[in-house]
């Protein structure tokens, strides 16, 4: 990516920062992302063309800090960064404490995403503080089995105790609310940058005449839709070779899995959250991200 694009973007991210109207933030956030789609979809097809192509740029793999081993809250964060991640070409290993997330893309992806995720984490922690502080999600109620104090039985030939259960009400708590706050907060920004960068590479590819020959040569010499679907279509078969070829990566991330329970209210809000959320300047493309502590 272009100087003159890393700039513009930041442009956009201290616009979108700026306003409190957020029909604004949603267009300059719209506006950040296709304009790094954009910049990739140009690098791509520039590669593409380049008489050595032994010397072009290559995928290469990153290792980027999400928290200290052992904080709360990680989980929801590396939720945050892969769906920053999936918009802009990105493949992620993380892991086993989510402490940590091994980036695999080209550097210009890879920095469009920490600068992504360095503004919307801080703005995810905020907003989701500022939820459980207003105490909004105890007034959902979810249903637990409970013991029934005094209805102990002690079977002495299994040398175990067993309890009566009863169903109570109980307000959701806390940390489940933040997690699905979170969760869902990820998931509407992952949506609002996929949006963005599926506009862009429909536009892209949009076929304005295609070679006679038809042939794959032809085709990529050209300047036609086609010929940018081709590039895109080899790029995302380059990354993928890459990740096989550098991944060691075994088993799964069980960050995703449901342990704290469900709480729609808090979903809604986050969801709400991720809609408004603002793209800003905490610090510049390029650099290093400050840690977030976590609060789950």
């Amino acid at each position: 990516m272009a100087d003159k694009d890393l700039t513009r973007i930041a442009a956009l991210l201290r616009k979108a920062e700026s306003t409190d109207n957020e029909h604004e933030a949603d267009a300059y956030l719209q506006a950040a992302q296709r304009l790094a789609t954009l910049s990739a979809v140009d690098i791509a097809v520039a590669r593409a063309h380049s008489e050595h192509r032994d010397g072009r740029v290559r995928p290469t793999q990153r290792t980027v800090i999400i928290g200290e081993s052992g904080k709360r809250g990680l989980r929801t964060y590396v939720q945050l960064f892969l769906a920053i991640g999936r918009a802009n070409n990105l493949t992620c290993d993380i892991a086993r404490d989510s402490s940590r997330v091994y980036a695999y893309g080209f550097d210009t992806d890879i920095d469009t995403v920490q600068a992504l995720y360095a503004s919307l984490v801080v703005q995810m922690v905020r907003a989701s503080d500022a939820y459980i502080k207003s105490g909004d999600y105890a007034r959902e109620k979810v249903t637990k089995q409970v013991k029934i104090p005094g209805s102990e039985r002690y079977n002495r030939w299994r040398r175990e105790v067993s309890y009566d259960y009863e169903l109570v009400e109980r307000p959701v708590h806390a940390t489940t609310a933040r997690i699905n706050f979170q969760q869902a907060f990820a998931a509407r920004i992952g949506a609002r940058l996929t949006e963005a960068r599926e506009q862009v590479e429909r536009g892209a590819t949009r076929t304005t005449g295609v070679s006679d020959r038809g042939d794959v040569d032809s085709v990529r010499n050209g300047t036609d839709g086609a010929s940018v679907a081709l590039v895109l279509r080899e790029r995302e078969i380059e990354l993928a070779e890459h990740y096989r070829a550098n991944s060691t990566a075994r088993g799964s991330w069980t960050g995703t899995r449901a342990t704290s329970g469900y709480s729609a209210r808090s979903q809604q809000a986050g969801d709400q959250a991720g809609r408004r959320a603002r793209l800003g300047a905490e610090r510049s493309i390029g650099g290093t991200r400050p840690e977030i502590a976590g609060g789950s």
